[in-house]
């Protein structure tokens, strides 16, 4: 509603990363670490969990073991869908956070950083992966350093094969 009125007015918002793409992660494996076949799996099968549960407007966040979805966020937030995982599951576990399909980026963009990487590994986790131009990443030499002390696998999607383009 304000922003309507903002924009009635003739001001318009823009998304901040329109000003500083850098902030952005870029498509890639980010830690020398890859992810397995099976991770790969977890990866595509959470990224298709993921963007249905943002297109009902639930969460940015799935986290899956074996093709099997074990955590979804919804209003707790990332941390708190992480640690709920890591009670259900003996580990091992894949964590996939992208952007809704109609996520408003000029207040809402996906973030991580170093205390999301501490958290997937503390609940036992060994596996992030993001959207790739879509996703802030804080602090990238501290938090892909703490990946790789911790061994956190971190991995930026742009898009999964037979992915639809806005996917």
């Amino acid at each position: 509603t304000v922003v309507q009125l903002y924009s009635s007015g003739g001001i318009e918002f823009a998304p901040a990363t329109d000003f500083a793409p850098e902030l952005l992660v870029q498509a890639g494996v980010l830690t020398k670490k890859q992810p397995n076949a099976s991770q790969q799996k977890d990866i595509a099968f959470g990224w298709t969990m993921a963007k249905q549960m943002g297109g009902l407007d639930i969460g940015q966040t799935v986290v899956v073991k074996d093709q099997a979805v074990m955590a979804v966020e919804a209003i707790e937030g990332t941390d708190a869908c992480i640690r709920r995982a890591g009670e259900l599951c003996q580990g091992g576990f894949t964590v996939v956070k992208v952007s809704k399909p109609n996520q408003d980026m000029r207040f809402d963009v996906p973030t991580i950083g170093k205390g999301t990487v501490e958290s997937i590994h503390a609940a036992g986790g060994n596996v992030l992966a993001v959207e790739a131009d879509k996703t802030i990443l804080l602090g990238c030499e501290e938090t892909i350093a703490t990946a790789e002390r911790l061994g956190v696998i971190v991995v930026a999607v742009d898009r999964l094969p037979h992915s639809s383009p806005q996917n």
